[in-house]
Formats: C-alpha cells, structure tokens, sequence
C-alpha cells in the first residue's frame, strides 16, 4: 500500500541547546562530536515526523566546521526532509549559534544526515514521498538524488557508470 506523500515542511524540527562547560574542548569551544550528537537527534526526529516510523542513521555527509562555537552560545540547530526514496530519507541540517550578551549570531555549519525507516524487527519499511513546497525546498530536493548517488557511489553500492545524475554535472552523459 503506497503511503500518501508529505509536506517536506511536516517534517521541520528546531532544536535549542546552551553550550555549557561539560560541552567543550580545552578551548572552550564547542567540541565537533557533540554538535554532531545534537545533529543527529534533531535529524533523526524530522526523519520521525516525516514517515511515522522509528529510523536509524545510515550516513552523514562532510560535516566541516567554520566559526568556533564558544562556551556559553545558544545553539540552534534546524533540521528537515529534503526528500525521500524507497525506505530512506536525507535531512538536511542547519546550525546557528548566538553570543545573546553581544547580540552576535552567526551560521555555524550545515550537513546531509540519511535515515532509513525501520519496523519493529528493524527491517526497513516504505516511506512517503517528500514534496517540495518553495523554490529553496525544491533545489535541496533535485540535489538529493546526486547526493544519494556520490553516497552510494562511495560506499561501493553503485557503480559510477550507473550514476547517471552525478555524470550530468559533467557533461559525462
């Protein structure tokens, strides 16, 4: 039975966490792994909102770190569905951090986290389809499918020669 597809704005998650001393590396910098932690949780619910289903991470795409987070900085991280396939689906991540006291607010980095869709039995399962509503929704969407591609490309699950969004970057076609 074909799920009945969603609004990839259904699936919007913010998440808000107080950078605190437990938080940080010896520079009193955010340290990376617990940003990634938190981008996982606020991923993984937009994934939930969006089939209904448990998920479980498959990958994370090239998370780079810009401008340190320093201890004491609020910490919002924005999360939803770009689009979904069969029993996966890739979210994209947006972290903003504040300095309140200097009214200081800066983009800190994005990243692509894929989820797929489990039952019970951990077995993946169906997820609707993901439709884009703005502009901005619909170029995150078409890039999907050359993402998904690379990713799999460089997991060894597809061959090159069958990637055929990724080769029409290139004019490889």
């Amino acid at each position: 039975m074909a799920k009945k597809p969603k609004k990839v704005s259904e699936s919007y998650v913010t998440m808000t966490e107080l950078v605190l001393p437990n938080d940080t590396n010896t520079l009193n910098n955010l340290m990376g792994g617990r940003l990634m932690h938190w981008m996982d949780i606020v991923s993984a619910i937009a994934a939930q909102k969006h089939s209904n289903r448990i998920v479980v991470t498959a990958s994370v795409d090239n998370v780079s770190f810009g401008e340190p987070i320093q201890l004491g900085n609020v910490v919002t991280l924005k999360a939803q569905v770009t689009r979904a396939f069969n029993s996966s689906m890739e979210v994209r991540i947006e972290v903003e951090a504040e300095d309140i006291p200097s009214g200081k607010k800066f983009e800190s980095n994005s990243a692509y986290f894929t989820f797929v869709a489990v039952d019970q039995s951990g077995r993946p399962i169906d997820v609707p389809e993901a439709i884009p509503e703005t502009k901005q929704d619909q170029e995150y969407y078409d890039g999907a499918l050359r993402r998904r591609q690379l990713r799999l490309v460089l997991a060894g699950r597809m061959d090159p020669a069958d990637a055929n969004e990724l080769k029409s970057i290139f004019n490889l076609t």
